[in-house]
């Protein structure tokens, strides 16, 4: 229960921050490469500055062997950053709806990775609310018309390699997180994502205008949605396995949706509201069976 309430939390402000990221992506027409690169740096920098006031010199423990430096990178480049590049690309070159319909198959590629690797098979209460969760994310999103999802093959593609990295930086940190802060593990992914991105795209190359509005917005979207969402994430790590917490992210399209509906005069359907009440229907489902000793 508790993994699944931080998970919820992480959804939610990813739906805050994803509503915010399309006006800087769409209507500033901000370059990724530059984005990228303020949004790690200064994610990494604040967090590792947060790390040492609570803990001091043990946000280096995570740097003491080979092993877990291997994972902190692993997560870094494949979890982190390779989700935040293809994301943003998917959001820039097709729609909003369509790359979080698309990142959100995460869930069927843990559960494949599963199969895969560990020849587990997942609890059928998760597959069902997985099933439910997905199909009231494409009514809520598409108003139940197919036809939305009409996006460029490139779009697609990067929205599909989202979900990939999705899965990945749910699964990578867990032993890292099971030893050490997640806000420090978090702070170390972000910093080596910010050295790797600037490395490629320093931020002053190329620098948009910068105006009061951009710097309001990418504020939001480091606060709330790296440094708030990723850490809430890698909280709910500790209580809940993978593909519990990756179920939950349904949330996020939910929150765009109503974000949408307040800010932005969208109106509403007799079907979105169905998805809607589908994705808080599956939520119910993990809550309910996953709180079952025989079924841990």
């Amino acid at each position: 229960m508790k993994g699944i309430m931080w998970a919820m939390l992480a959804s939610t402000l990813w739906g805050i921050s994803g509503t915010v990221m399309q006006f800087v992506s769409q209507n500033q027409a901000i370059p990724a490469d530059w984005f990228l690169s303020v949004r790690t740096l200064s994610a990494g920098i604040i967090l590792l500055i947060i790390g040492f006031i609570q803990q001091g010199t043990g946000i280096f423990k995570v740097w003491r062997s080979w092993k877990s430096v291997g994972q902190l990178v692993a997560y870094a480049v494949f979890g982190l950053m390779a989700n935040m590049y293809t994301f943003y690309i998917s959001i820039e070159r097709g729609t909003a709806a369509a790359a979080t319909i698309l990142q959100y198959l995460s869930p069927l590629f843990i559960v494949l990775g599963t199969l895969a690797f560990k020849r587990e098979w997942p609890l059928r209460t998760d597959m069902l609310a997985f099933g439910v969760s997905l199909l009231g994310v494409f009514l809520a999103i598409t108003r139940g018309n197919i036809h939305e999802l009409a996006i460029p093959t490139d779009a697609l593609i990067w929205g599909i390699l989202s979900g990939v990295t999705a899965a990945l930086y749910v699964v990578l940190p867990r032993k890292i997180v099971a030893e050490n802060s997640p806000i420090v593990i978090l702070g170390w992914g972000t910093l080596i994502a910010g050295i790797l991105f600037n490395s490629y795209h320093p931020l002053w190359v190329g620098a948009p205008t910068i105006t009061p509005q951009l710097v309001v917005s990418i504020g939001a979207i480091v606060l709330i949605g790296t440094i708030g969402a990723f850490s809430a994430l890698l909280h709910s790590l500790q209580f809940a396995p993978s593909a519990v917490v990756s179920i939950v992210d349904a949330v996020q399209p939910v929150v765009t949706f109503i974000l949408s509906i307040i800010f932005l005069n969208l109106k509403v359907s007799a079907i979105e509201i169905i998805g809607s009440v589908l994705v808080v229907f599956a939520i119910y489902i993990l809550q309910h069976y996953r709180s079952e000793p025989d079924l841990e």
